[in-house]
């Protein structure tokens, strides 16, 4: 490492008083301490780019073990936890600083699981031999002289953003599959590119994948789905046979085009469309951002089209109720990736709601129609607005004026309707306890039959006055009779 960059590096450790004090009570004890891994990473893309400072979490490793670690902290960390310690960790609160050290490893792993079998190291480089990339590899001591570590050339590798294993990538990847789903995220956070021997040995070892249960997976693929370009690490995901693991109805939109049936690569259009709800995502400075249900919905809306696909009289290619299809595959696969229960049910509705714009034709909403709208999406409004408006990527520019144009008008609509009708919550005219009064029946399911058919009465004609509503309701009821 260059002696410029060294002392870069010193110099980032010592922005932070932490580090110093921890430094300096490891080395009374005799003991050695290191900053390592992402904290160092992330510190030198800091200074990189003007901005010396040590970034998040901070990662320690020492020679010290757990026992002595925690004794080491007695009276200098606010607060100590051990709930990694069967692995070496001890986690702790210094000045309102997180930090986690861990003491030099030289694990063994079963190649069953990803879970290691714990074996202390004697040497830092043989420590930092074990993980995962170049880049996580390096160490920057916290002793006095501020020693930086780079073995296997991780600086060269993130000046270059070129992504290695430090030892074999086949063997690293063996030991644990999860990394290839790191590799992939690096991709997109980082903008590293990985090297053909990381590439091969991902392709060939993707089904090693399925060792990992699905919650660390989800975790690793929306920490990639949330950074700010996300394009190239889905490109690798796919094509490296990972997707046809993880997310296998991403993969199958590559769907095969033939001279006879042109129509749209549902792949490259799926990421056009996530790309573009990511930009309408961050210029809207009222949204949360990153928005994961919304990159979600806009990377999964079609994986319906591959079911539903079909050839039409003059070469034509339809995809008939493909959203119905979508949102029950998306329903599926994400249940089974262990997302919460909330992110699940929204991405579904997107990708079920995304075409009902289109089934307006030229834009005549009635306020029926707009009404409709407004309450199916219901709180996912400003999120299928981005969708719909992200779904389209024709290269026709007066298509895509028009499309633009007509939903401009769908938006005005709703907004002039909110304006005079609380369109938020629609609901009857009528409560429960009103209906029950007048048509003289108890609580059970005829109340909500009731309280349905008024709802679905306010939706296609709007407000009506009590007594409007009653007389309805009375002569539903007598018809239902």
């Amino acid at each position: 490492m260059p002696p410029a960059v060294q002392e870069v590096v010193r110099e980032i450790v010592d922005v932070s008083p932490v580090l110093t004090r921890l430094g300096e009570r490891f080395t009374a004890a005799g003991f050695q301490a290191h900053l390592v891994g992402g904290s160092v990473r992330d510190a030198l893309l800091a200074a990189g780019s003007g901005e010396p400072r040590i970034p998040g979490d901070l990662d320690v490793t020492t020679d010290a073990r757990p026992e002595q670690v925690l004794e080491l902290l007695r009276g200098f960390a606010g607060s100590t936890w051990n709930t990694g310690i069967a692995f070496g960790t001890v986690g702790a609160e210094v000045s309102g600083v997180r930090l986690e050290i861990t003491t030099f490893r030289a694990d063994r792993y079963d190649r069953q699981s990803r879970n290691p079998e714990v074996a202390w190291g004697t040497s830092l480089v043989e420590d930092l031999a074990r993980r995962d990339f170049t880049i996580n590899a390096m160490a920057v001591s916290l002793g006095p002289d501020r020693t930086v570590t780079d073995p296997f050339g991780g600086l060269g590798d993130l000046l270059t953003r070129r992504l290695r294993t430090p030892g074999s990538a086949t063997e690293s990847f063996a030991d644990d599959p999860l990394r290839m789903m790191r590799a992939v995220r690096f991709t997109a956070q980082l903008g590293t590119t990985p090297v053909p021997e990381v590439v091969e040995a991902m392709t060939a070892m993707s089904g090693e994948l399925a060792r990992i249960t699905p919650e660390r997976v989800q975790v690793e693929l929306s920490r990639t789905l949330l950074q700010d370009s996300p394009r190239a690490a889905l490109e690798l995901f796919v094509s490296t046979g990972l997707a046809d693991v993880v997310l296998p109805e991403l993969s199958a939109l590559r769907m095969e085009i033939d001279e006879h049936h042109q129509h749209k690569d549902v792949y490259s259009h799926s990421l056009t469309v996530l790309e573009q709800a990511i930009a309408l995502e961050e210029a809207d400075s009222a949204a949360h951002s990153p928005d994961l249900v919304l990159r979600l919905a806009a990377l999964l809306h079609d994986v319906g089209k591959p079911a539903t696909r079909r050839h039409e009289p003059g070469g034509r290619v339809s995809f008939h109720h493909h959203e119905v299809v979508g949102a029950k595959l998306v329903r599926r696969r994400l249940t089974a990736l262990r997302y919460p229960k909330d992110v699940v049910e929204d991405v579904a509705r997107l990708t079920f709601l995304h075409l009902r714009f289109h089934g307006y034709g030229g834009g005549q909403w009635t306020d029926s129609a707009v009404r409709r709208y407004v309450t199916d999406a219901g709180d996912l409004l400003s999120r299928l607005h981005k969708l719909v408006r992200s779904d389209c990527t024709t290269r026709n520019r007066r298509r895509a004026a028009a499309l633009s144009a007509t939903y401009d008008a769908l938006e005005r609509r709703v907004a002039e309707l909110s304006a005079a009708e609380d369109l938020a919550r629609v609901r009857p005219d009528l409560d429960g306890n009103a209906i029950m009064e007048i048509l003289g029946i108890p609580p059970g399911r005829e109340v909500g039959e009731a309280w349905r058919y008024l709802k679905d009465l306010r939706l296609e004609r709007g407000p009506l006055d009590p007594a409007e509503a009653e007389a309805e309701l009375r002569t539903w009821w007598a018809a239902r009779e």
